[in-house]
């Protein structure tokens, strides 16, 4: 039979003898003649220092710590051997401040922790865990992250369902965390079945736990214990120390008359609903002396203060504040817990701005809209237009014909400095699109009305088009131009009537003719663009409708669409229905409008024209470079599509290889 603890006393440890050292010297080194070898042929052994502490001790004071350690009735991890004694020895002795300071915060935390292990059926022990993990202290930090008295890393916290943001954090909070403590010990027993596995897999993980014990075979903790890295070997020891010295305690003289005990209080709650609080406020209110005594009883809490509209949140108040609260109607509390200065607002997400694209629909635009998205969608702001270079052509000039800056024409057809265009060369323009924000869904009519480009008399026109057209316009213009003036010269010698009068009847007489010009060049305009389109994989109907100048609902109503959604393999229209049955009626109607005003001797010149027109299926044949494709080839040449191009070439693929000759018109 064991001997009683209260007839047990501690044995008179042996005088240690100091070597002689240098007066800053504080290290002491403990010769132990009997213990060294007493052989000269024997090998010399380094001796460890639990091995040497072990030694140090007294026998007697081995055999009480032993027996008494012997005598704890738990299951939880109390094996004593030479590892627990060197640790027993350090929280004793060496580190007596360490374990004062523990025990004056034990009437706090170990009520509660009791609570919470019977409720999930553990050993009431495991309470000394939260002793080895953070001395008791709530807010306690580790150098790797794990926080709270349970010492919870982020990943553990989410498992468990620990709330972390910016204001709270839950693995501080003591009563959450214990129980989710609680929870992972009972899942770590399931796993291993051995509480010393248990406390091990608690401090370096369960999964490195498994390995090791499938690598080493054993399944034991010191039969693992020369495996496990250095913090998770000196775990247990650890943790049966800290037990052993907290329940002898008295034996050992650490409790003092001096320690300032703490024990744990009756708490009320105030339920906070999305108000902004600021707990130095509600402190002051409760009557408490010390203002910030409210964030010791929540240490979760991140800053002092909660802005309006967090979650619903309970603050922890001292039960004996409840008559200071009572006095007072809950409006007026909170008008006097509101902080003194503006809290810190998160900013709103602020998506960002690209110029032609449209802003994702987000609840706010539609509610303060009220229309759907086809509705709300802006026109194009720019028209992209297709020049040809004809001989004697600038990039000054071409960039003031387009009221557009040298640089951005330059930068848009990647022209260098100092080089001259070749005659034949394809431009690309943007041309800035007025359309008034307050009228309605632009037609047909409406865009050819606000598309036209200021084009001089003697300059042809900006946009790429057949033959036909730009004879038309130039047969129309130019007969209207001289023929018109004499006329007004006439009237002017027979009414003598001022120069102004006489510039104004010359404007209203060329006017209607170029009005007519323009309108035939807005409906041919930038015709070398293909007017069919075979939708491709990754194709959306804004960017189709965006690079050929034209409006979602003008392509959705040209080609009966009901959504926005387009498919691979689907063909497009860019033209409208009816265009083709008005384009020769338009013509003859510009054609009859100008020999009302121009001799008719000048009428045959135009239907002669518009002969060399037909006869213009010249053959080419286009070379291909290195980095060339079909559609950049395609582009090239007016009116010529990535399919003609494979059926007159005889392609069953889009693959072109440098050298190859194709056929781009017949």
């Amino acid at each position: 039979m064991a001997r009683s603890a209260a007839g047990q006393t501690l044995p008179q440890r042996t005088p240690e003898v100091p070597r002689t050292s240098s007066p800053d010297d504080t290290t002491q080194v403990i010769e132990l003649p009997l213990l060294l070898p007493d052989s000269l042929v024997a090998a010399p052994t380094s001796v460890d220092s639990v091995r040497l502490l072990w030694l140090q001790t007294p026998p007697e004071l081995h055999d009480l710590v032993g027996d008494r350690v012997g005598c704890i009735e738990t299951d939880a991890p109390h094996a004593f051997n030479p590892s627990v004694m060197s640790f027993v020895t350090l929280f004793t002795e060496r580190n007596r401040k360490y374990m004062q300071r523990v025990l004056e915060r034990e009437n706090v935390y170990f009520p509660l922790f009791e609570k919470y292990l019977a409720k999930y059926n553990l050993p009431v022990d495991l309470k000394y865990l939260a002793v080895v993990e953070s001395a008791l202290i709530p807010t306690a930090k580790s150098h790797v992250g794990a926080t709270g008295l349970w010492q919870f890393m982020g990943p553990t916290a989410n498992d468990l369902r620990l709330r972390r943001d910016e204001w709270v954090d839950e693995r501080m909070n003591p009563e959450k965390s214990t129980e989710a403590a609680c929870k992972h010990l009972r899942y770590l027993y399931g796993v291993f079945h051995d509480w010393e596995l248990v406390l091990a897999a608690y401090n370096w993980g369960a999964g490195n736990m498994q390995r090791v014990m499938r690598r080493t075979g054993k399944k034991n903790f010191w039969d693992l214990y020369p495996s496990l890295p250095r913090e998770t070997r000196n775990y247990v020891p650890t943790f049966t120390a800290i037990m052993y010295s907290m329940k002898y305690a008295q034996a050992h003289q650490l409790h003092s008359p001096e320690l300032k005990y703490r024990y744990a209080e009756v708490m009320d709650t105030v339920q906070i609903n999305g108000r902004a609080i600021d707990l130095l406020r509600l402190g002051q209110a409760c009557g408490l002396e010390d203002s910030s005594a409210l964030l010791h009883y929540n240490p979760e809490l991140r800053h002092h203060f909660l802005p309006a509209g967090y979650r619903s949140y309970t603050v922890q108040v001292p039960a004996t504040a409840k008559p200071q609260l009572a006095v007072v109607d809950r409006a007026t509390l909170f008008d006097y817990c509101l902080p003194r200065t503006d809290l810190p607002q998160p900013m709103p997400p602020m998506m960002a701005r690209l110029n032609g694209v449209e802003p994702f629909p987000t609840r706010t635009l539609l509610a303060a809209s009220g229309a759907p998205r086809e509705e709300i969608e802006p026109t194009p702001r720019f028209r992209r237009v297709r020049h040809t270079v004809r001989r004697g052509e600038t990039v000054s000039a071409l960039a003031g014909r387009y009221d557009v800056s040298v640089a951005q024409l330059a930068r848009w057809n990647g022209l260098r400095k100092g080089r001259p265009l070749a005659p034949g060369k394809q431009l690309v323009v943007f041309v800035p699109v007025a359309t008034p924000a307050s009228q309605p869904a632009p037609t047909t009519e409406t865009l050819a009305s606000t598309r036209k480009l200021n084009v001089p008399t003697r300059l042809t026109s900006p946009v790429a088009k057949p033959a036909v057209s730009s004879q038309v316009a130039r047969a129309t213009i130019e007969p209207t131009a001289v023929e018109t003036t004499p006329e007004v010269a006439v009237a002017s010698k027979e009414t003598r009537t001022s120069g102004r009068a006489s510039r104004n009847a010359a404007a209203a007489a060329v006017a209607p003719a170029i009005e007519a010009v323009e309108a035939v060049e807005t409906a041919v305009a930038d015709d070398s663009l293909p007017t069919e389109y075979v939708v491709r994989k990754g194709d959306y109907l804004s960017r189709i409708a965006e690079i050929r100048g034209l409006s979602v609902k003008q392509v959705m109503e040209w080609n009966k669409l009901t959504s926005i959604k387009v498919s691979p393999g689907q063909k497009l229209v860019f033209t409208e229905p009816a265009e083709a049955e008005e384009a020769p009626a338009r013509e003859e109607e510009v054609v009859a409008a100008v020999p009302v005003q121009q001799k008719p001797a000048r009428a045959p010149k135009i239907a002669t024209v518009q002969k060399p027109a037909a006869k213009e299926a010249i053959r080419k044949v286009h070379l291909v470079q290195a980095g060339d494709t079909l559609y950049n080839i395609s582009r090239r040449y007016q009116g010529v599509t990535v399919e003609q191009l494979k059926r007159l070439n005889n392609l069953t693929t889009d693959e072109v290889k440098p050298g190859q000759k194709l056929i781009v018109a017949r």
